[in-house]
């Protein structure tokens, strides 16, 4: 049976979560090695376990999952797994997750309350273009499409013109895919004589996999999309479906009911009050086959506690400002691709499209930003060129705190992305 999003109250949510926190670290403690040695060298004492004790449980790691490769974090016997995802493991043994059928219809049920709550119906058709396979992103919102009752393309990435046939050959309404390959959808229809106002039927992007700004979202939603939507998640977690933006667009509503958030300090561990930023960390409520106590999932956002003018009371987390393993340190400075991308939307004749540099001359970090010009950049003046790096250069560095050097590049000379766009080269693990 489906569970509404607004099936829930703030008193319902947080009694709720006590009762579900207490059966998940007791089922844990019984069925999981790794967490039984964790929890008793914590001291928690079962018995007397209250919501607040969840701050005495040691942080899960991705390192944790990576020691205890392939399946040393799963609570069940094995003959009730039936899906295995996986990381890359680029660096490293891959990050596995298993599912039971439970977790997967909790995943299709949780996937499906998000486009709802974007606007999405039956009547809707979705084309999804988040990759298939070991990543989760594509199967989950196929999944949840077709709970909610919605026709499925079943697009995956790649193949850009075959992308665009589709989506408006069948009428796609809803798209799925990151917001990178979304802005390089945008880009070739234009260049395949595609008018998605007249040719397409687009009405909603389901947008994540990577933090992206509020100019990202302006661009779309003049040149491609009606409503572009941010969504978060995660294979640890179960994959995309943890949380969403509604149609106010005013945070991301996680689903409570199923996971428990924590923002801490990433430096001190130490849990911060609602509306501070820092590193969230998540519980899982439900997960049967791999459930995570206290996961740090590096995503740097705001938790909001407030009940949303839409009248969900599930709490928000705001737009994730980067990750702490994408946080470039320069001489000292935290930055985030975010903060940049935010500055280039401020100034006319450039693309969206850019890529960071760092390297180092001497002792010294050195940060070079390249961006791209637009078709219609005009100049072909060098003065012209050059007062626009120098009004770039300086821009950043009251945002950032630190010098930069900017190369504007040649329209179309930056590597497109149809998955997770890389934005930064760092010389220095070279």
């Amino acid at each position: 049976m489906s569970i509404r999003a607004h099936e829930f109250n703030k008193s319902q949510i947080k009694e709720l979560q006590a009762r579900k926190l207490k059966e998940v670290v007791s089922r844990v403690y019984q069925n999981s090695p790794f967490y039984r040695r964790r929890l008793n060298e914590a001291g928690i004492d079962l018995s007397s376990f209250r919501p607040d004790d969840i701050k005495k449980i040691p942080f899960t790691t991705k390192t944790d999952l990576r020691d205890n490769y392939p399946l040393g974090l799963i609570s069940v016997d094995m003959s009730k797994i039936v899906r295995l995802h996986a990381s890359s493991g680029t660096t490293g043994n891959p990050t596995v997750v298993a599912y039971t059928k439970k977790d997967i219809d909790a995943w299709a049920e949780l996937s499906m309350r998000c486009l709802e709550i974007c606007g999405a119906t039956s009547e809707d058709v979705v084309q999804v273009s988040y990759g298939y396979g070991l990543f989760t992103g594509g199967l989950g919102l196929h999944y949840g499409a077709e709970r909610l009752g919605a026709k499925v393309i079943p697009a995956s990435t790649g193949n850009t013109k075959r992308q665009l046939k589709l989506m408006k050959d069948l009428g796609a309404t809803v798209l799925a895919c990151t917001p990178s390959y979304a802005l390089f959808l945008a880009e070739s229809a234009k260049e395949e004589g595609i008018d998605p106002r007249r040719d397409l039927r687009l009405r909603i992007g389901v947008l994540g996999a990577e933090p992206w700004s509020e100019s990202t979202r302006k661009i779309l939603e003049e040149e491609f999309l009606q409503s572009a939507h941010d969504i978060y998640g995660m294979s640890e977690l179960n994959g995309p479906g943890v949380a969403i933006e509604c149609r106010k667009k005013n945070g991301l509503h996680i689903w409570e009911d199923h996971y428990f958030v924590e923002i801490i300090d990433p430096n001190t561990g130490e849990v911060l009050e609602p509306g501070e930023k820092g590193e969230m960390v998540v519980t899982t409520l439900e997960k049967d086959g791999m459930p995570l106590l206290r996961y740090r999932t590096r995503d740097i956002t705001i938790l909001d506690d407030e009940i949303c003018e839409c009248g969900i009371a599930h709490a928000k987390i705001k737009k994730i400002i980067g990750r702490t393993d994408d946080m470039l340190k320069i001489r000292g400075i935290s930055v985030f691709p975010s903060q940049i991308e935010e500055v280039i939307a401020g100034f006319e004749g450039l693309t969206p499209f850019y890529q960071l540099v760092v390297d180092r001359d001497g002792p010294l970090d050195r940060l070079l930003v390249k961006i791209e010009v637009s078709e219609d950049f005009k100049s072909d003046r060098l003065v012209e060129i050059v007062d626009l790096q120098k009004r770039l250069e300086e821009e950043l560095r009251d945002v950032l705190s630190i010098s930069v050097a900017v190369e504007l590049t040649e329209p179309r000379t930056l590597p497109r992305s149809e998955g997770k766009a890389q934005r930064i080269i760092d010389l220095r693990k070279v």
